[in-house]
């Protein structure tokens, strides 16, 4: 499953780092404070879980981490850049070469096939698609199973396999660190099992990071770390 462009990964090597990160929105006496002074690295091919109650602040970190929002204070550093120097352009061209996004909801663009979905974010990068992204894709859809899938539109597929794509659509840039956000909440048992070992195979092969948000103490298990948040606060980081 490897690709020729894929390069050896270290498992020392801090994919992300945040020191003292803090969130916090409107001002003065309306101000409500999310975050509190989180600290936290992953480190290339780590397989994290990020468990809390609603309204812990969990939506709010990974929006943080995932360069769609900005802390208050306190610093964060993707592949070794300092995010906080960086503008939205910069933050948006960081999003696309470092990171890879799996929702909860698969958000497949219905009208486009399972290989133009999974090329799409080659594509917004360079504006154009070409037949390298289309062979880029396929190799991602064999990879899920899903090659005799390739020309179907997305609102063919069943929930399982769209997911699939979802997956092959997030490590279509060969992402340092995938977030994933409740990747598994919206399948069955069986299905949601699959996907998770999905996952759980690019890590091992690739040494892809990833970060997953779940609510399901059975697949945090099987993941090699779980962090927990509660009020904003880190009060857990154990490895499993």
């Amino acid at each position: 499953m490897a690709d020729a462009r894929e390069k050896a990964f270290h498992p020392d090597e801090v994919v992300l780092s945040l020191e003292d990160v803090t969130k916090q929105y409107g001002d003065g006496v309306a101000v409500t404070r999310v975050l509190h002074g989180v600290s936290l690295q992953l480190r290339r091919g780590e397989f994290a879980a990020l468990m809390g109650p609603s309204g812990s602040g969990k939506s709010t970190l990974l929006n943080i981490m995932g360069l769609l929002d900005r802390p208050t204070s306190g610093r964060m550093q993707v592949l070794g850049r300092d995010t906080t120097t960086l503008d939205d352009a910069g933050l948006g061209r960081l999003r696309g070469e470092a990171l890879g996004f799996v929702f909860q909801f698969h958000h497949l663009l219905p009208a486009f096939t399972a290989l133009e979905n999974v090329a799409m974010p080659l594509a917004a990068r360079r504006g154009y698609m070409d037949d390298d992204m289309r062979a880029r894709a396929a190799a991602l859809l064999g990879d899920v199973g899903l090659l005799d899938r390739a020309d179907h539109k997305a609102n063919a597929l069943s929930g399982g396999q769209q997911q699939r794509v979802a997956i092959a659509r997030a490590l279509a840039g060969n992402p340092a660190l995938v977030l994933a956000d409740e990747p598994t909440g919206n399948l069955d048992t069986h299905t949601a099992d699959d996907a998770f070992e999905l996952l759980r195979r690019f890590n091992r092969e690739r040494g892809t990071t990833f970060l997953v948000v779940t609510h399901d103490p059975r697949l945090a298990a099987r993941c090699d770390r779980v962090i927990e948040v509660v009020d904003g606060r880190i009060t857990a980081d154990h490895p499993r």
